[in-house]
């Protein structure tokens, strides 16, 4: 009790000290965004309507921080100033001047290290932020008073998070310390200590990124947001760079090019998202690795075929497990297809956004493009600390196998999650033809064997569906061809593609 006092009372005489620390007057090297705002979003905040756990909520001239409770998931990211993106996004006079009603309400309400947001992840993403558009809430007519109460503000937050980075847990530690650098980058010209950054920011990349480019999340954004920081910080440490940060950012760059659509979109899966319009292909073209040969075998867990104008991305891997779990979905052999500028076959998404019910949703094996026993997922959601619903028991093994032939890339993979309950392994076969215009797909339940015979005649019945959630415009329509023992099939033909796709089933 004694040491943890003492600790505290350390740590106000440094808090003290940072609020007597120099302040510059202007930013000596202002970032430029990473295009990740919605413009869409940013609309409906300057017109006073949020999103908030399902619900549209007025405004009606409150703070963003009144209209909730501050520490459920949703008022927690606040503090990381994803809003700034968005109004950034939209642009406009009208927009800025509600950015800096909002930011000088966080300064007065929690700059004093009150509220959630002080956590070394938080600040990251709010510093991130800052730097990213203070040219942008710079250009508001009188902004002298303003920037002076937002430069002290920033300084003493980098202050903070130079103190407590090391509380952040990978991968967070790699978004702390790219923000770090960002900010005192932008404050000072350049990183204090570099060497020693640059060292602490080569060592969490190595720890987060394995040797094949994965992160244990699983999550293709996650990755691209990681991508990105590496980017930043390279970008600023110049020759200070560490090897361990280069070569992990060349393992991730590589990963992350196999995930990306035809479309210049990411594949998602476990939670994320496409990613903000060219975010993607301008974080590959900063990272500086070439473009391979085409990956035939999975990357973090991931199928791809592609030919022509079309890309299929296949989930053939186990959910993540550990930490990672209370973010993973039950998407075992679901796929997205996409045919030029369209998403054709698509999930659901997190459904994070419109709530927690919806969120379990979106987790949910049916809210993906691939076969589920009606009323059983491939996975289920268990109970955590804090609230948390990590996916438990999901499949035990997961197999992949890639068989090209001279007229089609086809892989074939399966998973048992229903062999202990049902007797029943998932099988998915899905073939392209070499100019991308046929996907041909065959989903199999099957048993291996005596017991999981024994296991399919005791168990319950029920059924099967194999669901493939189209995107719009598409416009599925069964094929014309009813000869006995000829497979039917879907054409689904968006009107944009100028030619039709056959998803044969």
């Amino acid at each position: 009790m004694a040491v943890m006092q003492l600790g505290w009372g350390i740590e106000r005489l440094r808090w003290r000290a940072d609020a007597r620390a120099p302040v510059p007057h202007a930013l000596s090297r202002p970032a430029a965004p990473d295009g990740a705002g919605d413009a869409g979003r940013g609309r409906d905040l300057l017109a006073g309507r949020h999103h908030r756990a399902g619900q549209l909520v007025e405004a009606q001239g409150r703070a963003i921080w009144a209209l909730g409770p501050e520490t459920d998931p949703q008022g927690i990211a606040l503090h990381g100033f994803g809003w700034l993106d968005d109004l950034a996004s939209f642009g406009g006079p009208a927009a800025r001047d509600l950015a800096w009603r909002w930011l000088r309400d966080w300064i007065a309400r929690y700059g004093e290290g009150r509220g959630p947001g002080w956590t070394p992840d938080m600040l990251a993403a709010r510093l991130s932020r800052w730097v990213a558009h203070a040219a942008w809430l710079g250009e508001a007519p009188s902004p002298e008073a303003e920037m002076a109460a937002f430069l002290r503000s920033l300084s003493r937050q980098s202050r903070w998070l130079a103190r407590h980075w090391r509380r952040a847990a990978a991968p967070a530690r790699i978004h702390a310390l790219a923000a770090l650098i960002g900010a005192e980058t932008a404050l000072h010209g350049a990183p204090r200590q570099p060497a020693r950054r640059a060292a602490a920011l080569g060592q969490a990349a190595a720890d987060t990124i394995g040797a094949d480019g994965a992160i244990a999340s699983r999550t293709p954004e996650g990755l691209l947001d990681l991508v990105c920081d590496l980017n930043a910080a390279a970008a600023l440490l110049g020759d200070a760079t560490a090897p361990a940060h280069r070569d992990a950012l060349g393992r991730a760059a590589a990963v992350l090019r196999s995930l990306r659509h035809a479309d210049g979109g990411l594949a998602r899966f476990h939670g994320g998202g496409r990613g903000a319009p060219g975010r993607l292909d301008r974080a590959l073209a900063e990272a500086g690795v070439p473009p391979g040969p085409p990956a035939v075998g999975l990357r973090m867990g991931y199928a791809r075929l592609a030919a022509g104008r079309t890309s299929v991305i296949l989930d053939a891997a186990a959910p993540p497990s550990g930490p990672r779990a209370i973010h993973a979905h039950a998407s075992t052999l679901a796929f997205e297809m996409t045919c030029g500028r369209r998403p054709v076959i698509v999930g659901c998404g997190s459904g994070a956004h419109h709530g927690p019910d919806w969120r379990r949703a979106g987790r949910a094996t049916l809210s993906h493009s691939t076969l589920c026993l009606e009323g059983l997922s491939s996975a289920r959601l268990g109970r955590g600390a804090d609230g948390a619903e990590p996916l438990v028991e999901g499949p035990g093994e997961v197999l992949a196998h890639r068989a090209d032939s001279d007229d089609l890339q086809r892989i074939e993979a399966s998973h048992d999650a229903w062999r202990a309950s049902h007797g029943l392994t998932h099988d998915r076969r899905l073939g392209l033809d070499r100019s991308g215009a046929a996907l041909l797909g065959e989903d199999l339940l099957t048993t291996l064997g005596p017991a999981d015979e024994r296991a399919f005649d005791c168990g319950e019945p029920g059924r099967a569906r194999s669901g493939r959630h189209l995107r719009d415009p598409v416009s599925p329509a069964p094929a014309c061809d009813a000869r006995a023992g000829r497979p039917r099939h879907l054409r689904a033909a968006p009107a944009a593609l100028g030619r039709g796709l056959d998803a044969r089933a």
